[in-house]
């Protein structure tokens, strides 16, 4: 994975210290050319057609008739299992296309008026490597009027969230013919609109059937390029991330105050590494990094990942039209209102979903991150990091980055092969910020760790 800016490093000296020439292994390629043919195939038309089909259904309210053929949220999510099944069978099913159920009743929230049925559609394709890593992309099953309890006006929910929906159906199509170490997971989700409840299942599991989750991709309203603010843009995107885990403890808030860290977590390096997908791999896709979970005082599908301390970010547009959010079909005043096909730009949908079927494919394809990674060089004029070797077949060595303390993203790397420590001579550790990634063979890169701990020499 390429990130910009890394030629220049100013007037440090960067040697490699005490690292036999044999160890210094040539780096792999840079991009993987898998990629560009991923992102190539990805089809406005295809996106188009099932955005379409789904806003078809008239409401996929989540309590929305579950029996109906052609309305309702029963419809839109028999209809995604199928198209998952279509798609499994033309790649010799490679895909295992199930439904993840969990009743929600109106004990657990207001907002739940009635017990109800909350049914996630998974198509997983399993790694061959290690099965149990898992990188997710998520889209949202059901749509809203203006009430969230409304089941019966039409809320055909167009890029609220069908965009997303049928993104994460056609990077399923994109990925069916390749091969991966890691496993891959495109989820429809349900129970968005009252409480992200479609979410909170599925992370509930992961967590008791112990999934080492990579990172999820959610994404959410990826079609509209027409916002209320008056912009018209189809050249960037927003990625929202949390700056470390919600489950991180007292001990490790006490770390950051003296080592760094505080914008560093897990989520955040997930967020950075789509960035850099985007700028490396997808031409005048620009992306816009969001410090913080959401939007300001809103939810999404990756936060009840977050809660339970996984890696998750929101993927989604930049300029939002709340005209088209949350509304009733209607024309007032001249404004009209409803989230409808007429506001979603297909070609703009599909570049969304050829960048995260390139983030789920780098991830998938990747060996793990570095554990344990650790760094020294108080009082120095160099910078040491260490960190446990990662037992990988497709493990070709590693990069170690660094940014200015002030830098939202990584600005520079270094590739070290494959040793367990590496010193930055030139680089005093108090004026950057440092992480370590794994490379594979392929140039496929693990995300940045960050450092969890100090260099304790022995005396």
């Amino acid at each position: 994975m390429r990130l910009p800016g890394l030629a220049s490093v100013g007037c440090a000296a960067i040697l490699v210290v005490a690292i036999p020439m044999t160890l210094r292994a040539q780096a792999p390629p840079q991009t993987d050319l898998r990629i560009y043919d991923i992102i190539a195939v990805a089809s406005a038309a295809r996106v188009e057609a099932d955005i379409r089909m789904l806003a078809g259904f008239g409401t996929r309210n989540t309590f929305s008739d579950t029996l109906s053929a052609t309305r309702g949220i029963g419809a839109a999510r028999r209809w995604i299992k199928a198209e998952f099944d279509r798609i499994s069978a033309a790649c010799g099913g490679c895909y295992a296309v199930v439904y993840q159920r969990n009743q929600v009743t109106s004990e657990q929230s207001s907002r739940i008026p009635h017990d109800t049925w909350v049914v996630n559609v998974l198509a997983i394709k399993r790694g061959t490597i290690d099965p149990n890593r898992y990188v997710i992309m998520s889209g949202d099953i059901d749509s809203r009027a203006s009430s969230s309890y409304d089941a019966e006006s039409d809320a055909p929910g167009a890029n609220d969230n069908a965009s997303g929906m049928a993104g994460a159906i056609e990077a399923a199509r994109l990925l069916a013919g390749h091969e991966f170490g890691n496993s891959v997971v495109l989820a429809g989700l349900s129970g968005e609109e009252q409480g992200l409840w479609g979410g909170r299942h599925m992370a509930e599991v992961a967590r008791e059937e112990g999934w080492q989750i990579i990172g999820v991709l959610n994404n959410d309203m990826i079609g509209n390029i027409e916002g209320v603010d008056g912009v018209i843009e189809n050249n960037t995107f927003r990625v929202f991330s949390e700056p470390t885990p919600v489950t991180d403890t007292e001990r490790d808030r006490a770390r950051y105050r003296v080592y760094g860290g505080e914008v560093d977590g897990p989520s955040r390096q997930l967020a950075r590494y789509v960035a850099a997908t985007a700028d490396a791999y997808i031409p005048n896709l620009d992306p816009i990094m969001i410090y913080r979970l959401d939007r300001f005082g809103r939810g999404g599908h990756h936060r009840p990942f977050n809660d339970l301390g996984f890696a998750a970010v929101r993927i989604m547009e930049t300029h939002e039209n709340y005209t088209r959010q949350h509304q009733n079909i209607r024309t007032e005043d001249g404004i009209a209102y409803g989230d409808v096909i007429e506001g979603v730009d297909f070609d703009y949908a599909a570049r969304m979903t050829a960048l995260n079927a390139a983030v789920l494919a780098q991830l998938a394809w990747a060996p793990p991150a570095p554990a344990e990674v650790r760094i020294g060089g108080a009082v120095r004029p160099s910078t040491t990091l260490q960190w446990e070797a990662v037992d990988d077949s497709r493990l070709a060595g590693y990069k170690v980055y660094w940014r200015d303390t002030t830098a939202p993203r990584w600005q520079r790397s270094r590739w070290v092969a494959d040793v367990t420590e590496f010193t930055l001579e030139g680089l005093v550790i108090d004026n950057y910020l440092f992480g370590v990634a794994a490379v594979g063979h392929d140039g496929n890169e693990s995300v940045v760790a960050f450092p969890s701990g100090q260099i304790r020499r022995r005396r």
